[in-house]
């Protein structure tokens, strides 16, 4: 069983081995989450880290970043690659024009709720070949919305999306899961992380809290 990671260094390795594990379990579209401040800043480092996973697909890798200035300076950047850089596209330029019949595996780094519709159309096109999304923001509630749209959103492209590795630190815990194990709410409680609860499916905010006010009424009560 994985630890609780203490870096994002050892999340980044867990996340891969999890994604890697997910892969091999036949899952064809996963998602990894690393909520820390300011991860979009490291979206293409982080991304680079991964591509050690695909390198058996060879030419066959694309990886997508969300507009054309990312993607040309990832190439630039990476240089002379065996594998495929493009963006998502756009209304004008159609997510159709960006998938290949010898495609065999995409990796999609830092879209965000702007381009969830190109996203979508990319995994649809994809049929069985694996989709990674890595670090998405494709909930953002000032752009999704909350309403009825919002909701068909969800219940049409991302509930499809299984969560392979999600860690998002709090004060005094942090939220955790790496596939294949449940997600689990880790809380601070006498200068260490202790694992307060398992969860099958991804609690909510507001499960959370409870959790964190029953441990902590707990903890002041106990011996």
């Amino acid at each position: 069983m994985s630890e609780l990671p203490l870096s994002l260094e050892d999340a980044i390795a867990q996340a891969k081995q999890a994604t890697k594990a997910a892969l091999d379990d036949g899952q064809t579209r996963v998602q990894v989450e690393l909520v820390f401040p300011e991860i979009a800043l490291q979206a293409q480092s982080i991304a680079q880290e991964f591509i050690p996973i695909f390198e058996q697909y060879g030419s066959g890798l694309k990886i997508f970043f969300p507009d054309t200035g990312a993607s040309a300076l990832a190439r630039r950047d990476w240089g002379e690659v065996p594998f495929k850089i493009t963006d998502v596209g756009t209304s004008r330029s159609p997510a159709e024009t960006r998938i290949d019949d010898d495609d065999q595996v995409f990796l999609l780094v830092g879209p965000s709720a702007v381009e969830v519709g190109q996203v979508e159309k990319i995994c649809n096109l994809a049929g069985d070949r694996p989709c990674v999304i890595l670090n998405p923001q494709l909930e953002d509630v000032s752009i999704v919305g909350i309403g009825y749209a919002a909701r068909q959103l969800r219940d049409r492209f991302l509930k499809t999306l299984q969560s392979c590795y999600y860690l998002r630190p709090f004060p005094g815990g942090a939220l955790w899961r790496c596939y294949p194990s449940v997600w689990q709410v880790w809380l601070e409680i006498d200068d260490e992380y202790q694992l307060v609860t398992e969860e099958p499916s991804k609690p909510t905010a507001e499960a959370i809290e409870q959790i964190i006010l029953k441990a902590s009424l707990a903890n002041t009560t106990s011996p």
